[in-house]
């Protein structure tokens, strides 16, 4: 067994799991050390949320939840898109898939309700997810690919850049492998373990607890927000996905600039 972990995953891996099975690190938990860039994602769910009170406390990036499917925006989209701006903190917009509609028109809705992106935002975000019946009664491999196809090449025609895929372990295995998509930036959820898959990005809790919002996250009885890690350091994450370093000065800009739209 461990000899195949060495093989599979090498010794780093192999070292972890080690101090998981000796009670030292819990497998859910992301080594700090290892994985120092922290983020959050957000919906409606997590109601007014200040963001200068959640950029105080190491958060690096944020995804917020724009749109899903061909017609639906969040709520609490526009809000947040503009006060995290104000913040230190590097945004992206993430869409959630519908299996029960075009990815043309999916793409439009995101397009339209997100508009044109800046040189401090992340790439877009496609959800990809099982919900609602089709949990237990999936829609074809191929009838997916083919919304999903559609919905990827129109955002990354629309915004020069290939959109972020974000996924469980089972819509992965399903859909994903072995799919053509290894070129995509991967966002993977897995609240029991580091996965095994190569990811960006990885959600590893949807029960964190920080101040600065007043909601609380689907099915959880107390102020949750979900929780998230980028793969290396810092300087790498600025590196992949073309960021500047926000600086004070460059958040006065930002302010300078709102204040002259405002008044034309």
């Amino acid at each position: 067994m461990i000899i195949a972990v060495l093989v599979c995953f090498g010794i780093p891996y192999a070292i972890r799991l080690k101090k998981i099975y000796n009670g030292e690190i819990i497998a859910n938990i992301p080594d700090p050390e290892k994985y120092p860039v922290m983020g959050v994602d957000v919906s409606r769910y997590q109601g007014k949320i200040d963001w200068s009170v959640i950029a105080s406390q190491n958060v690096t990036f944020a995804f917020i939840k724009a749109t899903e499917g061909s017609s639906h925006q969040d709520p609490c989209f526009a809000e947040n898109w503009q006060e995290v701006k104000k913040t230190n903190i590097y945004s992206g917009a993430y869409h959630f898939f519908s299996f029960e509609s075009s990815g043309e028109t999916q793409a439009q809705n995101f397009i339209q309700t997100v508009g044109d992106l800046e040189n401090t935002n992340l790439p877009p975000v496609v959800d990809l997810e099982f919900y609602g019946d089709y949990s237990d009664s999936p829609l074809s491999r191929k009838e997916t690919q083919e919304i999903l196809d559609a919905l990827l090449k129109q955002l990354e025609e629309y915004y020069h850049v290939k959109p972020i895929i974000y996924t469980t372990t089972k819509a992965y295995y399903h859909y994903m492998l072995g799919g053509g998509y290894s070129d995509y930036p991967l966002w993977f959820r897995n609240t029991y373990q580091e996965p095994f898959v190569n990811w960006s990005f990885w959600q590893y809790s949807d029960k964190g607890k920080l101040n600065g919002y007043d909601g609380v996250q689907q099915d959880c009885r107390e102020m949750c927000i979900d929780l998230n890690v980028y793969h290396s350091s810092y300087e790498s994450f600025l590196e992949e996905f073309s960021l500047p370093e926000v600086t004070t000065e460059t958040l006065d800009h930002t302010d300078e600039k709102e204040e002259k739209e405002s008044k034309t």
